[in-house]
């Protein structure tokens, strides 16, 4: 029954498509080729959404519509099928792709996603539906890391899922949870959805990667706040972990500190010193794992604080008049144009027979009069004033006030800091130890690829580059670095790699049929005549992908229609980059609506039996929601994403 449900939504769907394609060519008074390129970008999707593989259904297309275009010209159609091919593999963005795919997968099998779930979930157990925050969270920082929706959504599922259903979580919320988690892996960078949307629209990916970066986390905090307010309100969809369930074992020299793991930890370690029980080293490494946020915390306040407040000043020189001396009391000029000595110089012209002046009603000696009807500008002696007595200011630093955006992030990250200290136990400093191993090395790695880039320091290949080994030291680190697991990286990377680069080629040779039939010119004009405002048009263009996420993946909303919308955007002054980071908001919905909900369906894949794809598709229906309000605030507040961008590269 499911099936034939799933097979008549995609039936009706065609269906759709087929008959308002054959209403377009009905009423067109003549058939052109621009709506032959209407007539194939509605084959294409059809074709699509029978089965067939992405990129070679866009290849057949566009050649049997060039073939059509250029009247059966098979040289020329080949010709320009050597040439769009040419052109995308030669495109150097597009190395990055691998390089990220290859640092997804090894981080992926370091297996630092269990121990990171179980720390957070420890360290979040007070809070309302904990489990799931601590899901939502994981899955944040992981596709920060990784990027590969499909990686993230499948651990997930064979760890936070049986951990929340025993928790009794209702499974709707704990699915939902999962796959909208999982999914952010297309938005937050690396994203290779950015590297492909900036490599078809022309847009800088490192501007790009600075603009998904609130955007992302405004959109994993909106989940957060909706699964808290569910546990509050339907505290049986999601109940509080049990006391049994947020015991947090202590080590044994640990247990001769401390007289309760809910005794304060550093009033403890420093009473310690007089233990005799206890190794002073045990002691002393101890505080200096409690002094470590403090220490972070000043290191960064400090060095960025510097670096905020100081501004090199830029030299100013004086503005003289030509001859006019810079010095009055040396009495003599050093420097500048000066006048030509009196003698030995440049001499006046004989007056016989010589240059003579031109002729004046008002007779002055050496004189060049006004042209007639030209009156002299009016003097303005203060400013002449000051271009001659000006002062060289010297080149140096000088100092400013910090920025409110330094002021108010260093008050926050001191105030956590403090509460961080203000309720330390020794139950907490032992999750702190279980972070600092699992989340604070993915956030080093984090920091050093995604920093070098957007401070541009390296270019998105170098930067990937540089992940690549990090994710292979990260996981020899973790003593997960064998043969076997870099020989399924290699194989997942060119797989996934050679997926993308065909798509690109596709997307090139379709482009071009399209354009060459004459299909963007006459998608322009149907535009353009109704007449829209920017907002409209916003409007319109992010329902249309919208409704594309139900029955298409991404990459094909991307490298079909994003040729389609990049030429309209000048026309109602939209900037590129902020149209991409709508896109890849709304894009979303394409692993999270049905029928095509990849992200459904790799869950389903791991998942009890009795978890039914009915109550997954259900569980997600809110995620969605909460994606179109954050596509509205982004709309609403552009700031969000552009602040960032316009701060780094002014």
């Amino acid at each position: 029954m499911k099936i034939r449900r799933e097979l008549w939504f995609g039936l009706t769907f065609m269906a759709l498509i087929v008959i308002g394609g054959a209403t377009v060519l009905l009423r067109a008074e003549t058939i052109t080729n621009g709506h032959l390129g209407l007539l194939m970008l509605s084959l294409v999707v059809v074709a699509i959404m029978l089965g067939f593989p992405t990129a070679f259904t866009l290849m057949g297309m566009g050649m049997l519509f060039t073939f059509l275009a250029y009247d059966r010209d098979w040289h020329r159609t080949l010709d320009l099928m050597v040439q769009s091919a040419y052109k995308t593999m030669a495109n150097d963005v597009l190395i990055a792709v691998p390089l990220f795919v290859f640092m997804g997968y090894l981080v992926e099998r370091a297996n630092l996603i269990e121990s990171l779930f179980k720390s957070l979930h420890l360290a979040l157990a007070r809070l309302p539906g904990a489990l799931a925050v601590a899901t939502l969270v994981t899955c944040t920082i992981f596709a920060t890391a990784t990027g590969i929706v499909g990686a993230v959504v499948t651990l997930m599922g064979l760890l936070a899922l049986p951990a929340m259903l025993r928790g009794g979580y209702s499974v709707p919320l704990a699915a939902g949870a999962i796959t909208a988690g999982g999914c952010l892996g297309i938005l937050l960078p690396p994203s290779v959805l950015l590297i492909v949307y900036g490599a078809t629209a022309g847009v800088s990916v490192v501007q790009l990667y600075a603009g998904a970066f609130f955007p992302g986390l405004m959109l994993s905090g909106l989940y957060v706040l909706y699964v808290i307010l569910i546990a509050k309100l339907k505290p049986q969809w999601a109940p509080p972990l049990s006391a049994a369930e947020r015991v947090v074992p202590l080590p044994p020299l640990t247990q001769r500190l401390a007289s309760s793991p809910t005794a304060h930890a550093l009033v403890g370690l420093l009473k310690g010193k007089r233990n005799g029980d206890v190794p002073f080293s045990h002691v002393l490494k101890q505080l200096g794992i409690v002094a470590l946020p403090a220490v972070i915390y000043a290191l960064l306040a400090l060095s960025s604080y510097k670096a905020v407040t100081t501004v090199e000043a830029e030299a100013r020189y004086d503005i003289e008049e030509i001859g006019a001396s810079r010095g009055s009391s040396s009495g003599s000029s050093s420097g500048g144009l000066q006048e030509p000595p009196a003698e030995g110089g440049l001499q006046e012209p004989p007056s016989e027979g010589g240059l003579q002046e031109p002729p004046s009603e008002e007779p002055a000696a050496g004189a060049v009069a006004e042209p007639p009807g030209a009156e002299a500008p009016p003097a303005a002696p203060a400013a002449t004033e000051t271009a001659q007595t000006a002062q060289t200011a010297p080149a140096g630093a000088s100092t400013r006030p910090p920025p409110t955006w330094w002021v108010a992030t260093f008050s926050v990250l001191g105030a956590l800091t403090a509460l961080f200290y203000l309720f330390l136990s020794f139950a907490r400093l032992e999750i702190f130890k279980m972070l600092l191993a699992s989340f604070f090395p993915l956030l080093l790695l984090i920091l050093s690829v995604l920093g070098s880039i957007v401070l541009g320091l390296a270019t998105p290949t170098e930067a990937a580059a540089m992940g690549a080994l990090g994710g292979m030291l990260l996981a020899a680190a973790y003593r997960r670095l064998n043969f076997t697991v870099l020989k399924e990286s290699v194989f997942l990377t060119a797989k996934t790699s050679a997926m993308v680069c065909w798509l690109f080629v596709g997307s090139a040779i379709f482009s071009a049929a399209f354009a060459l039939l004459g299909g963007q010119a006459l998608v322009e004009e149907w535009v353009l005549g109704m007449n829209l405002t920017k907002v409209q048009f916003l409007l319109l263009s992010q329902v249309i992908i919208f409704l594309l996420g139900w029955p298409l993946e991404w990459t094909e909303i991307i490298v079909i229609f994003m040729p389609i919308f990049i030429p309209l955007l000048d026309n109602f002054g939209v900037d590129p980059l902020f149209f991409g980071l709508l896109v890849a908001l709304n894009l979303q919905t394409a692993f999270l609506s049905p029928p095509v909900a990849m992200a459904a369906f790799y869950l389903k894949g791991v998942s009890p039996p009795h978890v039914t794809l009915n109550q997954i598709f259900l569980g997600m229906l809110p995620f969605m929601g909460i994606q179109v309000l954050a596509i509205f605030l982004l709309y609403m507040w552009p700031q969000i994403g552009l602040w960032l961008p316009q701060l780094l590269y002014k």
